[in-house]
């Protein structure tokens, strides 16, 4: 895990959402980049959240698959206020207390979606590692049909963070030593709850598997490639179908 001081901060401001953050008590400024499917709407919105290295061409790129599919998808910068550096700490302190003004800025997200007149009123969300784990813990909430949560880690208590919690579809990778065993862990708690679920552990893939290149820092990148870590496009794939579906059967 790279140091706050070694994020690259890469964040683009494509939406404002500073409005809708406020009225919360959210970031200052708060971003985002929403991808619109091509067509006539409405369309079904879905609040994409980003990993521990931010907002990237990467992240850009998941949402504008998902609009590709028929959603509005629209990422929201969690590092908006201050940087990957200054924001990194609380915000992954947030994603596993649940409290933080994280939780905030991805209400906001979804509120900007329901304001717009193209949005059909229903919404998921889909979180990929530090993200992952805030998708983990909004699945309670009652705000969304569907989450999809990837490499994404647990809460301290699952059995009550996750108790009523809408259908969730998560994707692990086998080879990710960060999270060995969550995906066992996350099936057994969701089934305790009687939660819909469809957990799935990929053998081959390692952490950041879903992404289609590879991310963070140039100096990481070399020694995440030797460990294996980042895309894996046969197991993404087969990933990436098995959310399409979840979100087809609980958003349409």
């Amino acid at each position: 895990m790279p140091t706050t001081a070694e994020i690259v901060e890469d964040a683009v401001p494509e939406v404002d959402l500073s409005s809708p953050a406020a009225a919360r008590a959210g970031s200052q400024p708060l971003r985002g980049y929403l991808a619109t499917p091509s067509g006539e709407g409405p369309w079904p919105g879905i609040v994409v959240l980003h990993e521990v290295f931010g907002m990237n061409d990467v992240v850009r790129r998941q949402a504008d698959r998902l609009a590709d599919m028929g959603y509005l998808a629209l990422a929201v910068d969690l590092f908006s206020q201050g940087g990957a550096a200054r924001c990194l700490v609380a915000t992954m302190r947030a994603s596993m207390t649940g409290k933080g003004r994280a939780y905030a800025d991805i209400a906001a997200a979804r509120d900007h979606l329901l304001a717009l007149p193209d949005c059909t009123g229903k919404t998921g969300i889909i979180g990929f590692c530090l993200g992952g784990g805030f998708a983990l813990m909004t699945a309670s909430s009652g705000d969304y049909a569907v989450a999809a949560v990837n490499y994404a880690h647990l809460p301290a208590e699952p059995l009550t963070t996750l108790a009523g919690s809408c259908p969730i579809v998560g994707s692990y990778g086998g080879r990710d030593l960060t999270l060995r065993g969550a995906a066992a862990q996350l099936d057994t708690a969701l089934s305790t709850l009687g939660v819909e679920h469809d957990v799935k552990e990929y053998p081959e893939a390692n952490h950041a598997f879903l992404n289609d290149e590879a991310v963070g820092p140039g100096w990481l990148r070399p020694l995440w490639r030797v460990a294996g870590i980042g895309p894996h496009p046969a197991s993404a794939a087969d990933a990436w179908a098995r959310i399409e579906g979840y979100f087809r059967a609980h958003l349409h």
